[in-house]
């Protein structure tokens, strides 16, 4: 029986390529502040990690210092149990601290890898097995200036993108701009979605989507609560995601009921790590609903994770995934997913099939043991 002999928790830094990262309600972040987890067993050859990465204390109820205070909390529960058994693992980190998903995300992620390795087993075969040779990406673009939006669209695409997340919810003019400029450059294979991450009232929603239906494109999230997201969505007929308002299974369920969506964007750490969120994306296959599988931001190890639960998804219900190593300019792992032809696969390797640098992570914030 293995048993949890200590919790290791890293703080890194991951700036981006671009130099900043734009979104509505005038929020941006250049360098990323990360949370990993090291899961230590008693045989020092057989360790875990996790990874999250919050976007900042201003998109979701989730902040990066909020990790590692919920590690604290509930860390201790978990030293001398088995990692291997991730549920009665969930429900120990579940009595030590109510709520708080995005901070259990890491050691759940963690505990699937140390499963993986023990078993000499990809991720991915545990988690149903691969479909497919690849996983096609989105890329984000940053909510900028029509036209320099246009030209990171065209450079994207050059690499291999066919589909693109634009980050609209800004001024309405600016964004039925972007919206019109980017899709005329677009082929009809390419797949383009108006992410407004909440940004809109519902008049300026129903501005934009009224001047832009007609063209092939995908609205997002246009608004900050359920509700009226749900008001808009009865107002169009163009394929409707849901993002923010999908923090539980019981949100997905009530958003199915009411016919809210035709896709929901699943982030492993909204959901508190792989075991709910491979729930969530079950019930999604059972119930016809398609996906984006993601997280909110990360490196290698979300990466990987990411990649393993979306290779693990029959290909009709995968909408889209996001590789967002890509996004930064700090790498600390060998054989973590890479892009190619704006595509990427889950690795064969045992657990999450990334071995990290730990150098690169320098020396733990702290210790649980």
């Amino acid at each position: 029986m293995l048993k949890i002999k200590s919790i290791e928790v890293y703080k890194i830094k991951l700036p981006l390529k671009e130099g900043k990262y734009s979104w509505s309600h005038g929020n941006s972040v250049s360098t990323f502040d990360s949370t990993v987890v090291k899961v230590n067993t008693q045989y020092p050859n057989i360790y875990g990690f996790g990874e999250v990465c919050t976007l900042g204390p201003a998109y979701l109820p989730a902040y990066p210092e909020g990790v590692r205070e919920g590690i604290k909390k509930f860390g201790k529960l978990l030293i001398g149990s088995d990692p291997t058994e991730i549920n009665k693992i969930n429900d120990l980190m579940d009595s030590g601290l109510k709520g708080h998903n995005y901070t259990k995300s890491p050691i759940d992620i963690a505990c699937w890898d140390i499963l993986g390795k023990y078993t000499e087993q990809p991720l991915w075969k545990l988690l149903g097995g691969k479909y497919g040779n690849f996983v096609d990406l989105y890329r984000a673009i940053s909510q900028e200036e029509p036209k320099t939006m246009l030209k990171k669209v065209k450079k994207y695409k050059k690499e291999g993108y066919s589909k693109f997340q634009l980050k609209v919810g800004g001024n309405p003019d600016d964004d039925i701009d972007r919206i019109k400029l980017i899709r005329s450059a677009l082929s009809k294979k390419d797949v383009l979605v108006a992410d407004a991450n909440t940004g809109w009232l519902m008049h300026d929603a129903l501005r934009v989507i009224k001047d832009t239906e007609y063209l092939d494109v995908y609205y997002e999230q246009p608004c900050i609560t359920y509700e009226e997201c749900l008001s808009i969505r009865k107002k169009t007929t163009n394929p409707f995601i849901l993002d923010e308002s999908i923090q539980s299974i019981n949100d997905f369920l009530r958003a199915y009921n009411d016919r809210a969506m035709d896709i929901i964007n699943i982030k492993i750490s909204k959901l508190g790590g792989i075991t709910k969120s491979r729930v969530l994306r079950d019930l999604c296959i059972e119930l016809g609903i398609s996906m984006t599988i993601e997280d909110s931001w990360g490196g290698d190890i979300a990466t990987s994770a990411i990649s393993h639960l979306s290779h693990s998804t029959p290909e009709k219900f995968r909408f889209s995934s996001t590789d967002f190593n890509s996004y930064n300019t700090l790498s600390y792992s060998k054989n973590s997913p890479k892009r190619k032809e704006g595509k990427f696969s889950a690795s064969n390797n045992p657990g999450l099939g990334l071995t990290v640098d730990l150098k690169k992570l320098g020396r733990p914030l702290f210790k649980i043991i």
